[in-house]
């Protein structure tokens, strides 16, 4: 497992010389993350991000980036989604080969 951190945010953050506080794309694909976690505090304003090819279950902390429009999960294990009713400029949200049962999905 590896969670999501600073550095590794700062790492794939070198487009924007390393400042994660303004930060609105990030790539976090195939990085083994297994919880969504940190993005909301540290880049709040996400507007795209790839965690494709992760280990992740749950769709969840993200209500905080409200500007965020678009993020690629493909090829997680995504099981359940919850708080995405916050994520007030959603347009697109990618869950290619996921297995989501009708009970841990959600409604906005």
């Amino acid at each position: 497992m590896a969670p999501i951190t600073l550095q590794m945010i700062r790492k794939r953050a070198e487009h924007n010389e390393g400042m994660v506080s303004t930060l609105e794309e990030v790539a976090l694909h195939q990085e083994d993350i297994e919880k969504i976690e940190a993005l909301g505090q540290l880049c709040r304003h996400l507007k795209i991000i790839y965690l494709q090819s992760n280990l992740i279950r749950k769709l969840e902390n993200l209500h905080r980036l409200k500007e965020l429009e678009y993020i690629n999960l493909a090829v997680n294990n995504i099981q359940k989604i919850e708080n995405m009713q916050r994520c007030e400029s959603l347009k697109k949200i990618d869950l290619t080969v996921n297995f989501i049962e009708k009970s841990g999905l959600f409604s906005f």
